[in-house]
């Protein structure tokens, strides 16, 4: 089971990532497309932007882990 996950990602963290986040996007405009309250409590308006921070910085860290270049 587990070579049919590393599969479906290419073997990539950063194609994991990008799907899981495209997953989590689809899911959050599903749950605000009904009621936009919703995400109020989970998710507050000033934490977006330092999530967005975070996001990338994550983002890059996997794909300089992938790519031996990168990272010297």
């Amino acid at each position: 089971m587990w070579k049919r996950v590393k599969k479906f990602f290419a073997d990539s963290e950063t194609i994991f990532w990008a799907r899981l986040q495209a997953a989590l996007g689809a899911a959050a405009v599903a749950v605000t497309y009904v009621d936009p309250a919703v995400l109020r409590p989970i998710l507050p308006p000033e934490w977006f932007p330092w999530l967005m921070v975070a996001n990338g910085v994550f983002t890059e860290y996997l794909r300089r882990r992938r790519e031996p270049g990168l990272g010297d």
